[in-house]
């Protein structure tokens, strides 16, 4: 993984990252909401950090500002830094750190960016919006937050009958009018039971009939003739994202199944957004990969998708690998890997102390492997560079597409070095294995040369 202070990352704006999953690899990214615009994909997350010395929930969630990333090909992500923050916000109580799950549309020549937060005045959460003439801001926030709304993690779907619909907390939805900074007029009311007192909300409660314990941020679109409603809920003890389908964007949905299972190390929470890029459906989510221990610092990943013949959702698996062809030029993460042997290899952080330093491929036994896919070499390599440290010296073998193209000897030593070998027959996108031949060995990374 890149070596670079976390210090003086997050101060950076138009930082280059590149990515498997997590996709953000120099700060937590949590909740990501991604959208495609003149042909780039932005992702709005929100920003997880350490609770500071003056929020006293220390075990729980804290999120101070929002920044935005933005790719052509989902692999390298440029950081166009902070575009709103919680004290620069009129109508958010100070320090709050609730910056939870935000959106961005774009409509009438204008990008609306829909967060939520604690408001100065009154309990609970606002939904508010900033706007801004580009994607990546400057975003400037209105004064007050919409009326009407009393939630978190909102999310604009702009149907094909030409409205603009806001869905918000548990699965609640109201059309926008066509200033996209209030509810219309025209929105359904409806009489709800908040504990012991009843309350009118405005719009309807789009999961009335669904699984939806604990349920929270929605995310509605649409594709070929139907409305999907994709949410997280808890099944057990912690979240799926399951999904419901209508003709109607304000339903009623019907129940279909679930779009991803529950984290595998027990990650309380997953967050999502559902796009098209190129042809492509792509699944956004978090996990706590920077975090094993906290399961309040979250990172965004990426799988692709498929649908069915009749508009279902096929099951989609977390991988370590994601997606996007990665340059043959530029550090590969085999750590990341698409498959792993059996015996004899593992995955380990460089840094227990920092994780945003990443991973490292451990190998300690004879034909244990690790593959890669999707790795573009363009016209080809003359060598191959493998990061790398051996207790007592190793041999390593590397393939692409099953043919042999490099072998490289690591010498025995106490800190990870450059060690090199000639590359032979490698051009295009090939798919990587990297194996161990002998000895003991651990990989930072491989990366070839023209």
């Amino acid at each position: 993984m890149k070596k670079i202070a976390l210090t003086l990352i997050v101060l950076m704006m138009g930082c280059t990252m590149m990515a498997q999953n997590p996709i953000i690899r120099d700060q937590f990214s949590a909740d990501p909401t991604a959208r495609v615009f003149n042909g780039r994909v932005y992702v709005y997350p929100s920003h997880d950090i350490l609770p500071p010395d003056d929020y006293d929930r220390k075990d729980w969630f804290c999120m101070a500002d929002y920044h935005v990333f933005s790719s052509d090909n989902l692999t390298d992500w440029t950081d166009h830094g902070m575009i709103v923050t919680q004290n620069k916000v009129p109508w958010v109580r100070p320090n709050s750190y609730s910056m939870w799950a935000p959106d961005c549309v774009y409509r009438n020549g204008k990008y609306y960016f829909y967060f939520p937060s604690a408001p100065k005045a009154g309990g609970g959460f606002a939904v508010g919006v900033a706007i801004a003439d580009k994607p990546e801001g400057p975003f400037v926030p209105e004064p007050e937050p919409i009326k009407g709304i009393n939630g978190i993690d909102p999310c604009v779907l702009q149907a094909s009958d030409g409205n603009a619909y806001i869905f918000w907390g548990n699965g609640r939805c109201a059309k926008l009018k066509e200033n996209m900074k209030e509810l219309a007029d025209d929105n359904p009311r409806e009489t709800v039971r908040w504990g012991n007192r009843e309350m009118e909300m405005v719009g309807v409660s789009c999961l009335q009939g669904l699984p939806n314990r604990q349920a929270e941020g929605p995310f509605a679109f649409e594709y070929n003739g139907n409305y999907y409603l994709t949410y997280p809920y808890v099944r057990e003890k912690t979240e799926v994202l399951g999904y419901a389908m209508s003709k109607n964007p304000m339903g009623p949905y019907e129940y279909k199944g679930l779009i991803m299972e529950e984290q595998p190390n027990g990650c309380w929470t997953n967050h999502h957004s559902i796009i098209n890029f190129k042809g492509q459906w792509y699944l956004f989510y978090h996990h706590n990969y920077y975090s094993p221990n906290d399961d309040k610092r979250r990172s965004a990943c990426i799988e692709k998708l498929f649908f069915n013949e009749d508009g279902t959702i096929q099951l989609v698996k977390q991988t370590l690998r994601g997606v996007g062809v990665s340059n043959a030029f530029k550090e590969i993460q085999i750590d990341r890997y698409s498959a792993i042997s059996d015996q004899g290899a593992g995955i380990e952080y460089l840094d227990t102390l920092n994780r945003f330093e990443g991973w490292k491929t451990v190998m300690n036994g004879k034909n244990a492997f690790v593959e890669y896919n999707q790795v573009d070499f363009a016209n080809g390599a003359r060598e191959v560079v493998c990061r790398a440290k051996s207790k007592g010296g190793a041999n390593v073998s590397i393939f692409a597409d099953g043919t042999k193209i490099a072998s490289v000897k690591v010498k025995a030593g106490a800190a990870f070095g450059d060690f090199s070998g000639k590359v032979k027959n490698a051009a295009g996108v090939k798919d990587l294995k990297v194996v161990l031949d002998k000895g003991d060995v651990e990989i930072d990374y491989v990366k070839f040369k023209k």
